[in-house]
């Protein structure tokens, strides 16, 4: 009896020290990543290179799958309910977990609860540009020209309850209340395209659908909502210097999973992904989109970045009475 009492007692710790060998190895096969956008889009295009990058720190394939609809919702959805062991992640957006679930009357997730954050990945701050023939050369002479006549122009964007649209919305309210009319597009590239034909006299998006623009003289970025001047364009004034502060905007690519991960997990993922953003032939990819790449970034302050940008949009949502049903 003794002997067996041993024996079992031996293969329990046998078992014991096998699971933890297998927890060590983590990850042991291959990953998932959902992109809640259409294959060719921004979030798309960064989240490929990404899953490179990050597949080669780990050691095993990471797989991309686009689950596109409902500004990146349906992504979302699926990647909360998925089994919380580390192998589906979400690179998900503002636009997904801070606007939308503020806007809709039937989200379908919670945006704080249902995740796990592990980390940034890259950040875009929010610009808006002009026609040429728009009569306002400079972003003083702009909000002078709006002062004085309001609701008498208009911006597009890339859609109502975006990032973009939600961005202008914040610059305008920080501005003093400033009033323009918005017309939402389905995407940025025909909000850019009708501005650039002196369609619509302003239009907000990120650099990247806009730089080349610029720089050929087609519009002018008036203003970039960041804190700092950005590399991508050092020409171009954030709004704070023209005396609007706090107007800053940013889309980003977050890296979660859903909720109940384990801590070695998250830790595993964390530190792969501040070593993926770290690598330099990326970073120079991401600059050469006009994105902006992010270092350090652990899962503690990525949840302390998400939920400051949760809280950030309240306002400026409940102001603009948007709803979805």
């Amino acid at each position: 009896m003794r002997r067996r009492g041993l024996m079992a007692g031996g293969l329990a710790l046998a078992g014991m020290a096998g699971a933890a060998r297998a927890q060590d190895r983590f990850p042991d096969r291959p990953l998932r990543l959902v992109v809640g956008f259409a294959p060719g889009g921004p979030t798309d295009i960064v989240g490929r290179r990404f899953a490179e990058r990050l597949g080669a720190v780990l050691g095993q394939p990471v797989v991309v799958e686009n689950r596109s609809g409902a500004s990146g919702s349906v992504g979302a959805i699926e990647v909360a309910r998925a089994r919380p062991d580390g192998y589906t992640l979400l690179l998900t957006t503002p636009s997904a977990h801070a606007i939308f679930p503020q806007i809709a009357v039937r989200p379908g997730y919670d945006a704080l609860a249902d995740f796990s954050p592990i980390g940034l990945v890259t950040i875009a701050p929010v610009v808006f540009a002009a026609h040429p023939s728009f009569p306002a050369r400079s972003l003083p002479e702009m909000m002078d020209l709006v002062r004085a006549r309001p609701g008498a122009f208009s911006f597009g964007s890339g859609g109502a309850g975006t990032i973009t649209h939600f961005g202008m919305e914040l610059f305008l309210h920080q501005a003093g209340g400033l009033r323009l009319e918005h017309v939402p597009y389905r995407g940025a590239g025909p909000a850019v395209q009708d501005c650039v034909a002196g369609h619509i006299p302003l239009v907000v998006d990120t650099f990247a659908p806009m730089i080349e623009h610029h720089r050929a003289g087609r519009l002018r970025i008036l203003a970039v909502l960041a804190e700092q001047r950005s590399a991508v364009a050092p020409d171009v004034p954030t709004a704070a210097e023209h005396g609007v502060p706090g107007a800053v905007a940013n889309t980003y690519n977050a890296l979660l999973g859903p909720a109940g991960m384990a801590e070695a997990a998250v830790a595993a993922l964390g530190r792969a992904t501040r070593q993926a953003t770290e690598n330099d032939e990326f970073r120079a990819f991401l600059h050469a989109i006009s994105a902006e790449p992010v270092s350090g970034m652990t899962p503690e302050r990525t949840a302390a970045y998400i939920r400051g940008e949760y809280a950030k949009w309240t306002p400026i949502i409940q102001a603009s009475g948007l709803r979805i049903e």
